[in-house]
């Protein structure tokens, strides 16, 4: 009797699991995302908010429907500016997570391969910038970069610049690059450190006793094997680095085009919160494709 009882509540258990994730999504997700498009189909107006129509009952469902206007995504097909800002978005997050990628590897691999007492210390050392406020991380590059800062500095103490010779980085692409390796850093890190180590040393092992040289068995064996904690890395980088909106705006320059610093202008600036709303979902359409690459990735390990 007491095994028939306990039927219900583990079902009513295993009903909750699968429920509550997708409540999650829509209260999160789903409604925001309809509210964002809802607006992008709305009309600029001198208003609080600053949108027609407002939505406010169900019986206004007709008339908001029937004054949904499309202007807004025709615009952004007709201004070369927001399709270079998607251009560009898409540019400098493929060139950071390539760069991400060439940086961490190795990284990840080398803890991988420590011995297991000192893993730990060199994990912490990767996810210590957590301690710190990202937006304060991003002002201490401004000191470093700027051409009076620590770099220049550094620079003219050792003598491989002149007393009057300056850094010209700061406000430029290498500064955004150089800021967003260093934030995202950790992000592409420790899914490779995940992969690599549970690679089984014996694998390397047999390779190289049946000749295969070192570089070989990286490529035939580790790095084939460590390709979920790749792909994994890159999209948990590109993905918010398409819409990075700080690093390009306190390190980049005028000529630094990002969408995230164009969504930003476009609603605190113009406040045009339709047409923001606009890029704002074209955005999100650009980023389904490695989206789903990443959720049909994660199934698979």
């Amino acid at each position: 009797m007491a095994e028939t009882a306990t039927l219900p509540s583990a079902s009513r258990a295993r009903w909750l699991v699968v429920v509550i994730p997708y409540v999650w999504m829509v209260l999160f997700f789903l409604a925001p995302f309809f509210i964002i498009v809802k607006i992008s189909l709305s009309d600029t107006a001198i208003a609080m908010p600053p949108y027609t129509p407002v939505l406010e009952s169900l019986s206004a469902i007709g008339a908001f429907f029937s004054e949904l206007d499309f202007e807004n995504y025709v615009f952004l097909t007709e201004d070369p500016l927001y399709m270079n800002a998607y251009i560009s978005s898409l540019r400098i997050a493929s060139i950071s997570t390539l760069l991400l990628l060439l940086i961490g590897y190795p990284i990840a691999l080398a803890m991988a391969r420590a011995s297991v007492t000192i893993r730990p210390t060199l994990l912490m050392l990767v996810i210590l910038p957590f301690w710190t406020s990202f937006l304060i991380r991003v002002y201490a590059w401004i000191g470093i970069l700027k051409p009076e800062g620590l770099l220049t500095l550094a620079l003219q103490t050792l003598g491989l610049y002149g007393p009057d010779e300056q850094v010209q980085i700061f406000r430029t692409e290498t500064a955004v690059f150089i800021g967003i390796v260093y934030s995202y850093l950790p992000f592409m890190v420790l899914p490779l450190y995940s992969a690599l180590e549970k690679l089984d040393g014996s694998l390397l092992e047999a390779a190289s006793d049946l000749g295969c040289p070192p570089w070989k068995a990286f490529w035939k064996v580790t790095f084939p094997l460590s390709l979920p904690g790749v792909i994994a890395g890159a999209m948990i980088c590109f993905i918010p680095i398409t819409g990075e909106f700080v690093i390009p705006d306190l390190l980049g320059g005028a000529e630094t085009l990002m969408i995230g610093k164009t969504l930003w202008t476009e609603f605190f600036g113009n406040r045009d919160w339709p047409l923001a709303s606009a890029v704002a979902v074209l955005l999100l359409l650009m980023l389904v494709v490695p989206i789903a690459i990443f959720q049909n990735q994660q199934q698979k390990v």
